[in-house]
């Protein structure tokens, strides 16, 4: 349990309601934002009120971001996921009131500010911009995801571990490219998310409204998830000397559970408190219905052999997700000193660390969570043509006094160890050394 005096946010002025919940799910997150985000049962954009509700329907993303966000401050959320200007323009007609108490977060979007500086000049460059990688992500999307029903396939027929590896990969690998599309507008692709037994309206909570715009903060839901099997926060008082070793041991085990984990504690949500389950959370069973189909195994087996299939792409989604960006002793973390300058944008740069052997290369970059920095500002975006947008990141971090950082995947393995086991948070703010 947390003692009184942690509980201090470095991004907000309470600490958040769902992190006191038994059971940490999106759900309890949620209902936590509509507690403490002073929103008024309606959404809330800076220090106004809006009721969106007849415009559920015609949101051009699709019903389900406004539906589950209601009830909470979307500030950060609409900026990041909204670059053009038409959308800060029509929102003013669903306007009802200003708000009664001041937004309980601390970090900024002014308009002269870091990130609506970047936004402005990444507006421009996109009306000229190369969108054919963008064809080029599509194609590796769909070849992962053929690939997946193919050895599993063939491992079943073959009796073949090789096959039976590949085709953990394969659904690690469409996994995570998946992971490009569920940012957007509804669309087909996202559905794929689902073959591991995560769900991408469950992802779209955690980690596009919650990871996304509260990176390495107490209301990470990437964070408090895997608490206290694994905890990155430098916090004595929730991370003991104990767990911080016990964690290196019990690392192995978590990764390759994580994806089962995920499907059973959404279970039991819904038969104790709340459904939070959907149609397509029957997606998975496709593929061990494709082994029982083109081979000889019988369904009991087929289903026994997706389960090591998907044990596989458990572990190395973890492998390289956990290893990927936030996690070294390098960048913020909950407890450490705050820059300054408290811009949105900023932030999000100085709770990441690239991998920057992944970049040149867009197969490595959709399979393995790159362009990282680039991607946690413009969500929406599709990672083909992030590299585009490189010399106009330098350029505006030059000027608001901000650093890319980069690792190799080496690195940041060692790096994310180092991080699990420092409870001293850092006292010198990022940006204090430029």
């Amino acid at each position: 349990m947390v003692i009184e005096n942690w509980k201090q946010s470095g991004i907000a002025t309470k600490f958040p309601t769902f992190r006191n919940s038994k059971l940490i799910t999106t759900k309890s997150w949620l209902l936590g934002k509509q507690n403490d985000d002073e929103a008024e049962g309606l959404w809330r954009i800076y220090d106004g009120i809006y009721d969106f509700t007849d415009f559920i329907s015609k949101h051009p993303g699709g019903e389900f971001w406004l539906i589950e966000s209601k009830g909470t401050d979307i500030t950060e959320a609409f900026e990041a996921h909204h670059i053009a200007k038409l959308p800060h323009q029509m929102i003013e007609k669903y306007k009802v009131r200003d708000a009664k108490n001041p937004r309980i977060y601390t970090l900024t979007l002014h308009e002269d500010g870091f990130y609506k500086t970047l936004r402005e000049r990444v507006r421009e460059k996109l009306k000229t911009i190369d969108n054919t990688p963008k064809t080029k992500s599509d194609a590796i999307h769909l070849s992962l995801l053929v690939s997946i029903y193919i050895f599993a396939v063939l491992s079943a027929r073959l009796h073949s571990l090789l096959f039976l590896a590949l085709a953990g990969t394969a659904l690690c690998w469409t996994v995570i490219v998946a992971h490009n599309y569920f940012h957007r507008r509804d669309n087909w692709r996202m559905y794929t998310f689902n073959l591991c037994l995560m769900n991408f309206c469950s992802w779209r909570i955690s980690h596009a409204l919650s990871h996304h715009i509260y990176p390495n903060s107490y209301l990470d839901l990437e964070l408090s998830m895997v608490e206290p099997l694994l905890c990155w926060v430098p916090n004595p008082y929730i991370k003991s000397k104990l767990m911080r070793y016990l964690s290196i041991v019990t690392e192995p085990i978590t990764y390759a559970i994580v994806f089962p984990l995920q499907m059973a504690t959404r279970i039991f949500y819904s038969l104790r408190h709340e459904n939070i389950l959907y149609w397509h959370d029957i997606l998975p069973l496709s593929i061990p219905l494709a082994m029982f189909l083109f081979s000889d195994l019988t369904l009991l087996l087929s289903l026994r052999q997706w389960l090591f299939i998907t044990m596989i792409a458990s572990f190395a989604f973890s492998v390289i997700g956990l290893n990927a960006a936030h996690h070294d002793p390098e960048i913020y973390h909950e407890g450490d000193a705050n820059r300054e300058d408290r811009d949105w944008g900023l932030f999000q740069v100085d709770t990441i660390i690239d991998r920057g052997d992944l970049k040149g290369s867009q197969f490595l970059v959709l399979t393995h969570f790159g362009d990282h920095i680039l991607h946690h500002l413009f969500p929406t975006l599709d990672h083909g043509i992030l590299p585009q947008l490189y010399p106009i990141l330098y350029e505006t971090l030059e000027q608001f006094k901000g650093k890319v950082r980069e690792c190799n995947h080496l690195e940041h393995l060692l790096g994310q160890h180092k991080q699990l086991l420092r409870t001293t948070p850092n006292t010198k703010p990022p940006g204090s050394h430029n």
